[in-house]
């Protein structure tokens, strides 16, 4: 083993893409993990002390014919002190190539944060139980409007905004469970409509999942998560487009589109801190999906316990090598559990 080698895998340019993500995403999806391999491998390329190693394009090392892509990292991780791995949890990538790697080794969250993640109903459960505002709380009230609470109709989220207690969902969204961006999400005008399309996806046997469509800004933050928090990095706009059959499209992200002394920051670094605190095991860069509604502030709608395509370009935008710092909070984490 190198005792100070890291090796990076990318996913979809690294033999996925024909195995379980090809279809109409897949140029999108092969270039998005392309480019946060590329950002990746120039962060740690700057650090003398790490031998690097990746696979795919100007890197080495492929998978056999005959091999999984798993029993690939498997073999590879095994011949370094770190594995870094850049996959999309659907249909259980990540949390099947987490597992094919030591935990010591295993660079990112870890395979139970993983797991839920990877479910976004779930995810809405566990944030909305530990008192995060989810658009679950436009689907049915929660117990609110008591004498020592918040008036009849709002009731406070984690972050200390209103949202609503009563539906109101006008709109609703359906999309995989396990999904990838906004890969086969639609978004539909009735509640009936959204029923149809939810019942055709399970009958065929695909993971899907159903939630009212929450009005409002899209943005996702980036985060930085270790032993004792969790720092919010940067607040990015999320460019999406819907067209006329309501058919979601992944326009990019705009990193670092909300200053950090912004007004609607502190509630937004509060909801990040309170994701942390809900989930356990979210480590090292983490992105959470957020919608700032008008009224009741900022809406959890998922949460990605890997890279995302925020971390692209933000090492240099911060001046700091975030690759480098991830690398130094695993090492503590290690040390913590040694």
């Amino acid at each position: 083993m190198n005792s100070s080698g890291v090796w990076v895998f990318e996913y979809v340019s690294g033999g996925g893409l024909g195995r379980v993500l090809a279809g109409a995403n897949g140029a999108a999806l092969l270039a998005a993990g392309r480019a946060m391999r590329d950002a990746l491998v120039q962060d740690l390329s700057s650090l003398p002390d790490v031998a690097l190693r990746w696979a795919g394009g100007a890197g080495d090392g492929a998978p056999r014919d005959d091999e999984s892509i798993a029993d690939f990292v498997r073999r590879e991780a095994a011949r370094q002190r770190w594995c870094w791995v850049v996959a999309p949890e659907s249909e259980g990538v990540l949390a099947a190539l987490a597992s094919a790697v030591a935990p010591r080794a295993w660079i990112g969250c870890t395979q139970a944060a993983i797991v839920l993640c990877a479910s976004k109903r779930a995810t809405l459960a566990r944030l909305a139980a530990c008192g995060l505002a989810t658009p679950l709380a436009f689907e049915r009230p929660p117990a609110c409007g008591d004498a020592s609470g918040p008036p009849r109709g709002t009731r406070k989220s984690a972050s200390g905004l209103a949202f609503p207690c009563e539906p109101e969902a006008t709109r609703w969204i359906v999309k995989p469970d396990d999904g990838a961006g906004t890969v086969d999400t639609r978004r539909h005008d009735t509640r009936d409509r959204a029923d149809a399309d939810l019942a055709a996806r399970r009958a065929r046997g695909a993971s899907a999942t159903l939630e009212p469509w929450v009005d409002g800004e899209a943005l996702s933050l980036a985060l930085l998560c270790g032993p004792h928090g969790a720092e919010l990095l940067a607040i990015n706009r999320q460019r999406i487009a819907i067209d006329a059959e309501g058919r979601l499209h992944d326009e990019g992200v705009a990193i670092r589109q909300m200053a950090l002394d912004d007004p609607r920051a502190a509630p937004l670094a509060e909801l990040a801190r309170a994701v942390h605190g809900a989930i356990d095991g979210l480590r090292g860069f983490v992105g959470i999906d957020v919608v700032w509604h008008a009224t009741h502030g900022p809406v959890a709608i998922e949460v990605n316990p890997r890279l995302t395509s925020a971390y692209v370009g933000l090492s240099a935008a911060l001046g700091r090598n975030l690759a480098a710092e991830i690398l130094a909070l695993h090492e503590e984490v290690n040390d913590v559990a040694a």
